[in-house]
């Protein structure tokens, strides 16, 4: 990385979810004077999230570069917990793919030929395991599964610890953190604004392209009577649909759902998604009907029209970091490294945000 010119000295960064956060803190590791408003924890998709940070689990064929970008940040993130001084940040370290029918097992089969066709590093990671491996390495799942995968290193990190983790680095490395509303870049003082505000990125660049999509997550908490939670991640295929179980210290997150809403103004959880959460979660995991249902939440995320993140500079002052979808806390790391080396490009040539030619 070239070094920075040297009238760049100041960052403001809109937005105080794990995006603007991990992109304040690689800032300010950097010799920036970095301040962060923050709209507050309602508005962070961050917060209704289960922390998976499963790069061979986001492979889908037509998603070739996203895994690729998920691989390589996934290869970030030990660097990223160690720089926040907290492993207890960390949930869980692998995850267990588990199919419950035989159809479910080849849609698993095809999504790991895809992955090894892509990643020829994953075949050591991604291992197909038998449903006797995965009632020894889980007890509590349930014993009709048809087996399925283990993707060694494929965690996830607790979520709501890993914002605090977060806003205290930020704070350490003398960053500034101000709740604050912003309605207009031009209010702002900086050398440089990073936009990081998920779906309110569009009040403030009109000509970012994303548009939102919901999900409900659900939060249980173990109870005297309860099995463990498990100690992996555990995403399965139940009947078609997709459930996953993220340890917690005192429970599970459940999720999760994926839909374009009708309303992008309700944030409310509606019935149908819950129902389908619970039903696959209590079949795959029989002893979570002893557990306690403490949360049911719901979330927007910010999705570009073709599924990767905006990250581009806006104009010679402006940059963008949105559109991330289900892999905000994932991308975290890789994102803030590609926002470092735009920041470096602020006296080259300015790439238009909205044709996504800087986008990756």
């Amino acid at each position: 990385m070239q070094p920075l010119p040297s009238r760049i000295e100041t960052l403001t960064v809109v937005g105080g979810g794990v995006i603007g956060l991990t992109c304040a803190l690689a800032a300010a590791d950097a010799g920036f004077s970095v301040r962060v408003l923050d709209a507050g924890i309602g508005q962070r998709a961050a917060w209704v999230a289960a922390g998976m940070l499963g790069s061979l689990g986001e492979g889908h064929p037509g998603e070739e570069q996203l895994l690729e970008m998920s691989a390589s940040s996934a290869r970030r993130w030990p660097d990223l917990v160690a720089r926040l001084g907290d492993p207890t940040v960390m949930a869980a370290a692998d995850s267990l793919f588990v199919a419950a029918t035989a159809a479910d097992a080849e849609r698993l089969r095809t999504l790991a030929d895809f992955v090894w066709a892509r990643q020829p590093r994953a075949h050591d990671d991604l291992a197909p395991v038998t449903p006797a491996d995965l009632r020894r390495l889980e007890p509590a799942l349930t014993s009709r599964v048809h087996g399925g995968f283990r993707a060694v290193g494929e965690g996830a990190v607790d979520n709501r610890a890993l914002l605090g983790r977060l806003r205290d680095a930020v704070v350490a490395a003398g960053g500034e953190i101000h709740d604050r509303h912003v309605e207009d870049l031009a209010d702002l003082d900086g050398d440089q604004v990073l936009v990081a505000a998920g779906l309110g990125t569009r009040n403030l660049l009109p000509d970012i392209a994303v548009h939102a999509v919901k999900g409900e997550v659900l939060r249980l908490r173990a109870t005297r009577w309860s099995v463990p939670p498990p100690t992996h991640v555990v995403r399965a295929r139940m009947h078609g649909r997709s459930v996953y179980l993220v340890p917690r210290a005192d429970g599970i997150v459940v999720g999760a759902t994926q839909y374009e809403p009708f309303d992008e103004a309700s944030r409310e959880p509606e019935v149908g998604g819950v129902a389908d959460l619970l039903t696959d979660a209590t079949d795959l995991m029989p002893g979570l009907r002893t557990y306690e249902l403490v949360e049911v939440g719901a979330g927007l995320r910010p999705v570009s029209p073709d599924g990767l993140p905006v990250i581009a500079r806006v104009d010679e002052r402006v940059l963008v970091a949105t559109g991330h979808g289900r892999n905000g806390i994932l991308l975290a790391p890789y994102t803030a490294d590609r926002v470092m080396a735009l920041l470096d490009t602020v006296s080259g040539d300015v790439t238009s945000a909205a044709g996504k030619k800087n986008s990756c």
